[in-house]
């Protein structure tokens, strides 16, 4: 594959097929576990973001127009391609992320390239409905009609992507747009956008026409908001906070722009007295370990019935001092860093929030003796009330708080109490009680004593967790419109 970073190690943006040289500049991206330079990343500037949608507005047709079959064969070719290259993109993923090796080649590389694959998968797109007489035509008289709804791409997307998965997460708003015939302008997260033009080598390798696929980064705001009020975008998909998605959910609703939208999480892990307290705290633990808990599916918000709190309690802090926090290139390591210092001053100003609130810090609570590097120690914090800022608010790191209840309308009421619904969890012993409590809560996941996923499931949340539902063929229809085509039936 051609090196098309420039010279040294400053990337180049990619649009319209080409490699282009950024107006604004470079700047630095940093590893979150050493503070050195990772590499340069493009600033683009705010007329080649317009460029690249340009771009990818020219070759919507085209695309759009070609077979399925052959824009599913393309992206099985990528995934081959990311496949050869797997080691050396994990390495880059985890340079960029902080991630542990584990998570950066299984997690984010491996699910980068599974995505690939599953939408290099033909699906039917046309689905005829039942003939219906309508007794009040035009003309008058009864006529038998049929009617096919049909999938058609919406056009141009615009794909902002998050830090915590500079693989996975891409490739899943990428891969299923591409497969329904939408062409894509990509703005990767600023903190790690090296991976996204990786992806677009193996993209660009695998034979994908000039301008199906742009990538523009930056790390001033007005990159992603270029890519989002374009004219030229029909679409936006967007992971990262509520608090941005809200900002662009306006933009978009002033342009009738499409939108899909994975916005915060703050878990509620419902566990009751007759629970399997090993695998709830295997699973609430994920927290600590996964991707140092900036994930939003993270079952951060603990709530214990009381017969079961105080072990939970202490079963979760011992699993939480065994871990251990160092670099994540350590065979040993099961805690990396977080993204950048900003992050971790940030998740450590809630810990001492939440102690300032009447929390008590039950493990964790303070900086790891790392010499370098950005690490947060799994925290737990107890005697949790549901009006504190920790039990409310997204902190997206390695925190959990625990809060009790004493019967199961009172735990229902207790997670249902929340501005957010991604994923919640419930543990119990009685399988019946807890796929009751699963339909009552407001959230568009829910796990039954699991933090497992099946990644053909809708996923999306409720309340202002986000808009819409991808994964598996729900992304397909996320991607595309739906179109009626009736007809007199006797035609």
């Amino acid at each position: 594959m051609t090196d098309v970073r420039g010279a040294g190690d400053e990337q180049r943006l990619f649009i319209g097929g080409s490699w282009v040289e950024p107006d604004d500049g470079h700047y630095e991206v940093i590893d979150p576990a050493t503070e050195g330079v990772v590499g340069m990343a493009p600033e683009a500037s705010r007329k080649q973001v317009h460029a690249a949608a340009a771009a990818a507005r020219e070759a919507f047709g085209p695309w759009s127009r070609t077979p399925p079959e052959e824009r599913a064969a393309l992206l099985g070719r990528a995934a081959d391609i990311i496949r050869r290259n797997f080691l050396s993109y994990a390495d880059l993923a985890q340079a960029e992320s902080g991630a542990t090796t584990g998570t950066a080649r299984g997690m984010q590389v491996g699910v980068g390239a599974a995505r690939f694959r599953r939408y290099a998968r033909v699906e039917p797109v046309e689905q005829p409905l039942p003939p219906q007489i309508n007794e009040a035509g035009p003309f008058g008289k009864a006529a038998v009609m049929g009617a096919l709804a049909v999938r058609q791409p919406v056009g141009v997307v615009t794909c902002v992507t998050s830090y915590n998965n500079p693989w996975a997460n891409p490739a899943g708003k990428i891969a299923p747009a591409l497969a329904m015939g939408n062409t894509v302008v990509v703005k990767p997260a600023p903190q790690d956008p090296l991976s996204v033009y990786r992806m677009a080598e193996a993209l660009e390798a695998a034979g994908l026409p000039p301008g199906v696929v742009n990538v523009v980064s930056g790390s001033r705001p007005e990159v992603g908001e270029a890519a989002v009020d374009c004219e030229d975008v029909d679409m936006v998909s967007f992971t990262g906070s509520t608090a941005v998605g809200q900002r662009i959910a306006e933009v978009c609703g002033r342009g009738m722009k499409r939108q899909l939208m994975e916005l915060g999480g703050k878990g509620a892990a419902v566990v009751f007295d007759d629970a399997d307290v090993e695998s709830a705290v295997l699973g609430i633990g994920t927290t600590f370990s996964f991707y140092s808990g900036q994930i939003c599916t993270a079952p951060t918000r603990v709530i214990a019935q009381r017969g079961v709190h105080d072990r939970l309690v202490e079963q979760l802090a011992a699993y939480a001092g065994r871990l251990t926090v160092g670099g994540p290139r350590e065979p040993g390591t099961v805690v990396g860093p977080v993204i950048s210092a900003a992050h971790r001053d940030r998740v450590e100003a809630y810990v001492e929030l939440g102690r300032k609130e009447g929390a008590r810090i039950v493990t964790g609570g303070t900086r790891p003796p790392c010499d370098r590097g950005f690490y947060v120690a799994p925290t737990l914090l107890a005697d949790c009330t549901p009006d504190m800022r920790v039990v409310r608010e997204e902190i997206f790191g390695p925190v959990v708080v625990v809060v009790p209840f004493d019967d199961e309308e009172e735990g229902i009421a207790l997670a249902n109490d929340s501005d957010y619904g991604l994923i919640d969890y419930v543990w119990s012993g009685d399988v019946a009680r807890a796929f009751r409590v699963a339909r009552a809560l407001r959230a568009g996941g829910v796990g039954v004593n699991t933090v497992g996923r099946n990644m053909e499931a809708p996923f999306g949340g409720f309340k202002k967790s986000g808009v819409g539902r991808d994964v598996g063929s729900y992304a397909l229809h996320a991607y595309s419109e739906v179109q009626a085509i009736v007809w007199p039936s006797g035609n």
